[in-house]
């Protein structure tokens, strides 16, 4: 009998991109607690020490893209502006606090924050929501939160470090819509560190070329803010050609400049 040997490869397998149609929260909750006592009459936050990571999909989901169709598709997805985000952030209220005064609502109120930070109330189920809150995109920076665990989206552009923004609570009137004098928490910040895509940085800038004919290559370029002006600067760049002309570029924040080639002797 003929023995047969028989060869098994183990080939890897191919990573399936996969469209994903909600928000990652990017890693376990962080929750900011409040509270509120009778006997002090104001709100009280306890923070958390994590500091959440924005991460960009491109990091968190290398092969994966969310949705077109879902509203935060332009500003999350790699193919669009690519943000970094985090949803970890999440107020809650204490088991501990005591009710609320009557005809009372809590309110939440960016004080100020890092201007590349975004704000967005989050909605993964029909209708499906991303919507700017906290000063983002003209949005009003206070808005009311009844009580429930709420886990506000945040993006920034990747791979900028630190960021910061600073909030407060406080209580409503809800019959008068006034602030409750001396309700507030005080300011209390939320930091976040952010993650690079691995993408390298585009650096564009306003620039104009100055262009002769590369066989003039016994003239200088210089300038001078007139043309009647008894005084010409050469220019110190050496020329480079292309499209086939020799060319100086130039930055037009120097101001209002002539130019003019000079035979050299």
């Amino acid at each position: 009998m003929k023995k047969v040997l028989l060869c098994v490869l183990a080939l890897p397998l191919a990573v399936q991109a996969a469209t994903i149609t909600n928000v990652p929260m990017q890693g376990g909750m962080i929750m900011p607690m409040f509270e509120y006592h009778d006997d002090h009459g104001h709100l009280h936050v306890m923070m958390p020490t994590n500091v959440p990571q924005l991460t960009p999909l491109l990091v968190s989901h290398p092969a994966d893209n969310f949705d077109p169709a879902d509203p935060w598709f332009n500003n999350l997805d790699p193919s669009a502006q690519g943000y970094s985000f985090s949803r970890r952030y999440g107020w809650v209220m204490s088991g501990m606090s005591d009710p609320l005064p009557p005809n009372t609502a809590i309110w939440i109120r960016k004080l100020s924050g890092s201007p590349e930070l975004g704000f967005y109330r989050y909605s993964g189920s029909m209708p499906k929501a991303w919507e700017p809150i906290y000063g983002t995109d003209g949005s009003p920076m206070a808005r009311m939160w009844n009580g429930m665990m709420f886990h506000p989206g945040v993006s920034a552009p990747p791979g900028t470090n630190p960021l910061s923004a600073t909030f407060e609570a406080y209580l409503v009137d809800t019959v008068t819509s006034n602030e409750v004098a001396g309700s507030s928490t005080g300011p209390f910040v939320l930091n976040f560190t952010n993650v690079g895509d691995g993408r390298p940085v585009l650096d564009a800038a306003m620039k104009f070329a100055v262009q002769w004919d590369p066989a003039a290559t016994n003239w200088g370029l210089e300038w001078a803010h007139s043309p009647t002006s008894t005084v010409w600067n050469a220019v110190t760049n050496m020329p480079v050609e292309i499209d086939g002309s020799a060319t100086v570029i130039q930055d037009p924040s120097a101001g209002s400049r002539v130019y003019r080639l000079r035979r050299l002797p």
